[in-house]
């Protein structure tokens, strides 16, 4: 069920490359990415997991409030981190030429469906 919601984001975001579904603990859950994309998605997803969860961190001693998304942009992608649960996250990567502020649509508009899922 992981992988149709996954694939429903990416295949709905203009430059969607791939999704990951994963613990703050590095271990991925799913993923689904376009066929001709080479990105490793899991190895992305482990990286990231490290630099959000530092920031989650940062956030509760600074009393902000919980972390919900990380928003990460390189010469060639987004990565955009949407914070599912206190232990899963999703990420998204969208190319540069993709549209950012749909993808981030997506994932909040899918994310209650991943919580259902996850329970």
């Amino acid at each position: 069920m992981f992988k149709d919601i996954l694939e429903k984001i990416v295949t709905s975001c203009s430059g969607g490359v791939g999704a990951v579904l994963m613990g703050f603990d590095g271990i991925g859950i799913d993923q689904f990415s376009i066929e001709e994309n080479s990105l490793d998605l899991n190895l992305v997803g482990i990286e990231y997991s490290n630099v959000t969860k530092e920031i989650g961190k940062a956030a509760d001693i600074l009393s902000v409030g919980t972390l919900q998304e990380v928003s990460i942009k390189t010469d060639h992608y987004y990565v955009i981190i949407h914070s599912l649960t206190d232990e899963y996250f999703v990420a998204l990567m969208v190319d540069r030429n993709g549209n950012y502020g749909q993808g981030r649509y997506l994932l909040m508009r899918e994310a209650p469906s991943l919580r259902r899922e996850l329970v």
